[in-house]
């Protein structure tokens, strides 16, 4: 591991000063949050920058609330921490406090951001599964302009995203979970990173699937929400999914295409989804029918 190499650290006090800085340093400059992902990299001499653009000071950015029509909004800033802690996310997304609380360790929790981990666009990213299952959205701003994306559209490949400079992510959107939903998150790790990672949202009436969610991620490179494997399980009866559940798994790690790496071929990854598919969704369901 080398040593950093001299960069000139700026500490903007708002969005448009950060977004004006930017613009003026170009492409040589690089957005810092918590560093966890950005500072590894610049040890290893896998990239360079001139300048870092410190986002921590800008007020607004770390907060996590609730607006009036349920919609929970956390601050690009936000650490993993703050979320698998916060009483309104363990209120209305337990599962997503959960899932936050298990990333890496306490180190990487208390400094890493939920925005960071999103712009780095990791494919291992545990949060990144669980919240295409929930709709989440992103919204993106220059402290003048904003817009909004779906998750997927902002996931573009493997460090990749829909970020258009000087543009930063400025806060993750997610929807109220459905009345009656039940949800699960399976995770299959080695190391600290997931080498694979399954999310499912499911509610049931009368006896059948009536909504159902499906992510595959960790296993190729980027996380999906799989609708082929969704739309065999709705409506499917609860005491004769067998053959139809096994058959989405398969569907969904078609879906995920996993790639050869260090965790494991392909076709391992593909069984390992099956498997994972399928636990999810009856968790999920049972959750369901539990409330």
């Amino acid at each position: 591991m080398t040593r950093l190499a001299p960069f000139q650290l700026h500490q903007p006090d708002s969005v448009e000063q950060a977004t004006a800085l930017l613009t003026e340093l170009g492409d040589e400059a690089a957005v810092y949050a918590g560093g966890t992902e950005l500072l590894l990299l610049l040890k290893l001499g896998l990239t360079s920058i001139s300048d870092l653009v410190d986002l921590k000071r800008i007020p607004g950015l770390d907060t996590v609330s609730v607006d009036e029509d349920g919609v929970l909004h956390i601050g690009a800033t936000a650490t993993h921490r703050r979320i698998e802690r916060s009483p309104i996310v363990i209120a209305g997304w337990p599962l997503l406090a959960y899932v936050e609380g298990r990333i890496a360790n306490i180190r990487v929790r208390s400094t890493g951001t939920l925005g960071g981990n999103l712009c780095f666009a990791d494919p291992h990213s545990d949060p990144a599964t669980l919240l295409l299952t929930l709709d989440a959205r992103v919204t993106l701003g220059t402290g003048t302009t904003e817009r909004t994306l779906r998750l997927d559209e902002f996931l573009l490949g493997p460090w990749e995203t829909a970020l258009e400079r000087p543009e930063l992510l400025l806060s993750i959107d997610v929807p109220p979970v459905p009345a009656g939903a039940g949800m699960a998150h399976q995770r299959f790790h080695v190391h600290e990173r997931p080498s694979a990672t399954v999310s499912c949202l499911a509610r049931v009436e009368d006896g059948r699937i009536a909504e159902i969610r499906l992510a595959v991620g960790s296993v190729g490179h980027l996380a999906v929400r799989v609708p082929a494997a969704e739309a065999m399980l709705i409506d499917v009866p609860l005491d004769s999914m067998g053959e139809v559940l096994h058959a989405a798994g398969e569907a969904s790690a078609v879906a995920a295409e996993p790639d050869t790496d260090s965790n494991g071929s392909a076709e391992y990854k593909a069984n390992l989804v099956t498997v994972l598919v399928e636990r999810a969704v009856r968790d999920a369901l049972g959750r369901a029918v539990a409330r």
